[in-house]
């Protein structure tokens, strides 16, 4: 499926965490599709599967999953309604985020392409 970096600074569990959700932001993971058990994924991964849990539920926190009880966890449905407050927050990490960009010396060209980039990746291209 993909694989975590145990040398790096990052949690594991944020490191499986980012995974999952570019798997799913990139719809290799469908939406109600079934995620491997936290026992599959801890004995595919070799790690600690409270560590497979603790990503499960920060996932499940941020609405990229939903858990149903006994049948395990699944890719949940994009809401456009309702995230209002994360769009906020993503706002003004970008905002950051290109500040330094810019003040670092890249071009608004080059910003807007990769925006564009980043669109096809996402929606296919779709408007």
């Amino acid at each position: 499926m993909f694989e975590l970096d145990l040398r790096s600074r990052k949690p594991i569990y944020e490191q499986l965490v980012e995974k999952l959700k570019v798997l799913i932001i990139s719809e290799v993971l469908k939406t109600d599709e079934q995620l491997p058990s936290v026992r599959v994924l801890s004995t595919q991964l070799t790690i600690n599967p409270n560590t497979i849990q603790k990503a499960y539920r920060e996932l499940e926190r941020q609405g990229y999953i939903y858990s149903l009880p006994g049948k395990g966890n699944f890719v949940a449905r994009v809401t456009r309604d309702g995230n209002t407050e994360r769009l906020a927050k993503l706002r003004e990490e970008l905002v950051k985020i290109l500040s330094e960009a810019i003040y670092l010396g890249m071009k608004k060209e080059d910003i807007i392409k990769i925006i564009s980039e980043v669109d096809v990746m996402v929606r296919g291209g779709e408007k």
